[in-house]
Order: structure tokens, then C-alpha cells, then sequence
């Protein structure tokens, strides 16, 4: 009997527990270790920011639900993993053995490389369920007291769309309480030109963009780098094309939310050989460790490349699609070492597809692949987009409780696009 070790119950981490426990059947025991008791929908996290959802709605409990498909799950906080021993060392020096290990920690959130950014100092975040609900009462304080809000992302961030997301939803948010006349929004990104997305643009992704912020008057600077946050003021330097200081900003804000960069968690990023300067897992391209042949990782956690040199470094994201094809390949690897005896064949696939909520509309791209030179782009907007992500949440979060291992965003997103596989686009 084989040992699997899914460390992260993640949106990566929890469907992949699923396809490998269908993937190797009964006779061999699949494991999930995650540091909290229960699965929870970042994507939804924008919205817990504007008081549009309550925890409740998009956390389910992980042990229920995996033990009905008889997957383990030990709730507790991994230190360090010792790739030599085969184990996992927890914070309350419990080893957890394994054969096999899949890494889905997602990154950790690099506040510490910008001075005065996070939650424990000026900005806020959605990155993480309990920093929006840190962001909602900031909010809640900048409907009380109006004043102006910045929104965007850091210099090295990979994870462009919630920030779009959060500015075009905080809009919503203050229009509906009728103050967005006393909040002036500017949102602030690394990005060389809006609509960059850390992908060199998505088909018309930058005029598109553009349009949204203008008709929600939201300003914005390009190529920033932001060289510190203090108390109600942000000191940015913005870069020309070559990576000169062009023009400095003090901006005044009384809430601000911003997408940190990215890098590996701890005790991942401490295994010797196993990543990259950053703390990401390297993999092949089945998803394993070239160093380690038992440690399979996918998601955020792994090293991608940057898509091309800007003058503010910026990265490549992880899309759902992407992350969900990852773990798919990672399942049927395994089966083919455990149970076939043979070596990994199946690949993630690198084409991208997102649905970002705009507030009462939405955006909609096909990367195909994600890093270009692509065969598709294709970047479109409407009520249609921002009614299926609504759609996508619940489905995500039934097929959870359900333990359904088919592709999800194949089944849901493809569909709500028109699209029957995304090679057909």
C-alpha cells in the first residue's frame, strides 16, 4: 500500500485529494494535512471585503467531507518537510510519513519586501479569508469617514486580477452606499500598461480595462513601484521604459488594498534543492520533482517564468484552469508509478481561462497558451461573466461536499464561455 501526502487544501490541493483517492482506489491511503479545519474559496474573498458574503458561504468543513471518500486529514501546521526521511514535521512535533507527497501549500504573502504594506501595517489584502475580513472593517470605516482609497498591486506581484476585481467592486460597493462622489480611487500597478496581467495582455485586455476604469473614474498609474506606505499616505516612484526614476507620488489614502508579491512558504522553501530562489517548487513537466522523484507539487507553489521583462518586475499567475490541469496530471502520474508500474506521462496544460467579478458586470479571457506567442486570445465583458462566477462558487463548493473529481473549470467555465474544450476555442 502506497502513502499519498497532500499538504494544502487549497482550490488546488482539496479537487487534487479527490482525483488521486479516485485515481489509486481503496487499496492505497491518500492523506490531506492543511493548518486550518476548513476548505475555503479564495476567489470569493473580494466580495467578503464588501460585506457581499459572510464566511459561512464559502468555507465547508475538510474531515467531513474527505472522510466520506475515506481520505485522511490531519488539521496541523507543517514546519518543515525532511525530503530525505519521507516526512513531514508538524508544529506540534508530529512526523507524518509519506510515500508519495503532493505539495499545494499555495505561496506565502511577501509584505515584508515593501515597507509598511499588510495588514499588520497600512494596506490591506484579500488574499487570505482573515485579511478581508480585516479589509470589511477598513471599509466599513471609509464609508463612515470618506477619503480617498488606492487599490493595485505591488512591484514582483503575479496576481493581477483580484486587484482589478477589488477596485471595480469596491465601486460597486461605495455607489450603492452613495458616498463614491467623496472617495477618489487611483489604482496603482507594477504593471508596465493596464491590462498587462502579468501575460503581455490578453487579446484587447488593455483597452478593455482601460474603458471599465474610466467610466468608473478611476485613475491609474502604470510602472510603479511602491517604496513605502506609511499612515495615510503611500510614496511611489514611477519607471520609465528603460527602469528609471520618471516621476515620484506621495498619495493620500485612508483605505487601500494591494496584491503582495508571492514566494514560497517556509517549509517548502527550506528543502534543500527543491526550489527555486523564491521558495517555488521546481517541477518537470509531470509536475515532479526533479531532485526529489516522490514530491509532485502544482499550483501557485510551483516556478513559472515571467512572461517578459518589465522595468517593474511583475509575474506570471497560476490560473484556476491551469492549476486544476496540474493537479489532474499529478493524479494520473501517480497511477501510472503505483499501480502500472510505469513512468509519469500526462502534462498540465499552460492555456489559461478566468472569469473576474467587475461588480455588477464582468470580464472574461482565453489565453491559449498563457505565455505567448499564443493560438488564441480572446478577452471579452458582460452581466454574463459576473452571473457566472456567482454560479461558479456554489458549483466549486457542492462538488466539494459532494467529492466529485471531474474538471470543474472544464465543466463550468468552458460551458459558461460556449466553449465545449478549450481546444476548440
Amino acid at each position: 500500500m502506497a502513502k499519498v501526502v497532500i499538504l494544502g487544501a487549497g482550490t488546488g490541493g482539496m479537487p487534487a485529494a479527490y482525483e488521486i483517492k479516485q485515481a489509486l482506489g481503496e487499496s492505497h491511503q491518500v492523506v490531506m494535512v492543511n493548518e486550518r479545519p476548513e476548505f475555503r474559496f479564495v476567489p470569493s474573498n473580494p466580495w467578503i471585503a464588501v460585506g457581499w458574503r459572510e464566511p459561512d458561504a464559502i468555507t465547508i468543513p475538510i474531515e467531513k467531507y474527505l472522510n466520506r471518500k475515506k481520505i485522511d486529514f490531519v488539521c496541523a501546521r507543517v514546519t518543515a518537510i525532511e525530503a530525505k526521511q519521507n516526512r513531514l514535521l508538524t508544529e506540534d512535533n508530529l512526523h507524518i510519513d509519506y510515500d508519495y507527497l503532493v505539495i499545494a501549500t499555495g505561496p506565502k504573502l511577501a509584505f515584508d519586501s515593501i515597507p509598511g504594506a499588510g495588514p499588520d501595517n497600512y494596506t490591506q489584502s484579500v488574499c487570505t479569508l482573515d485579511h478581508a475580513l480585516r479589509c470589511r472593517d477598513s471599509v466599513e470605516k471609509l464609508i463612515a469617514q470618506p477619503g480617498p482609497a488606492i487599490v493595485g498591486a505591488f512591484q514582483g506581484a503575479s496576481c493581477f486580477g483580484p486587484a482589478y476585481e477589488y477596485a471595480f467592486i469596491l465601486d460597486k460597493a461605495l455607489r450603492d452606499a452613495k458616498i463614491r462622489h467623496k472617495v477618489p480611487i487611483t489604482y496603482v500597478t507594477s504593471e508596465p500598461y493596464i491590462g498587462h496581467l502579468g501575460l503581455g495582455g490578453v487579446g484587447d485586455s488593455k483597452s478593455l480595462l482601460e474603458s471599465e476604469l474610466r467610466q468608473r473614474d478611476i485613475k491609474w498609474l502604470c510602472n510603479v513601484r511602491v517604496d513605502e506606505v506609511q499612515d495615510k499616505q503611500m510614496l511611489l516612484s514611477e519607471l520609465d521604459r528603460k527602469g528609471n526614476v520618471d516621476m515620484q507620488h506621495n498619495l493620500p489614502f485612508v483605505h487601500s488594498m494591494f496584491i503582495p508579491p508571492f514566494a514560497g512558504v517556509d517549509a517548502v522553501a527550506g528543502v534543500d534543492k527543491l526550489c527555486n530562489p523564491k521558495g517555488f517548487v521546481i517541477t518537470d513537466a509531470f509536475q515532479r520533482s526533479p531532485i526529489y522523484p516522490n514530491i509532485f507539487s502544482g499550483g501557485v507553489c510551483v516556478a513559472i517564468p515571467p512572461v517578459e521583462d518589465t522595468p517593474v518586475p511583475t509575474g506570471t499567475p497560476k490560473t484556476g484552469y491551469m492549476i486544476e490541469t496540474m493537479m489532474t496530471a499529478i493524479a494520473h502520474n501517480l497511477k501510472a508509478i503505483i499501480i502500472d508500474g510505469t513512468e509519469p506521462q500526462r502534462k498540465g496544460t499552460w492555456h489559461a481561462i478566468c472569469l473576474a467579478d467587475m461588480g455588477d458586470t464582468g470580464a472574461a479571457f482565453v489565453a491559449m497558451p498563457q505565455i505567448p506567442p499564443r493560438n488564441v486570445t480572446w478577452f471579452k465583458k458582460g452581466k454574463w461573466v459576473h452571473l457566472a462566477k456567482i454560479g461558479f462558487e456554489k458549483y466549486f463548493l457542492r462538488k466539494m461536499k459532494t467529492g466529485n473529481s471531474e474538471p470543474l473549470y472544464e465543466k463550468y467555465v468552458l460551458k459558461a464561455l460556449g466553449i465545449e474544450r478549450l481546444e476548440e476555442k
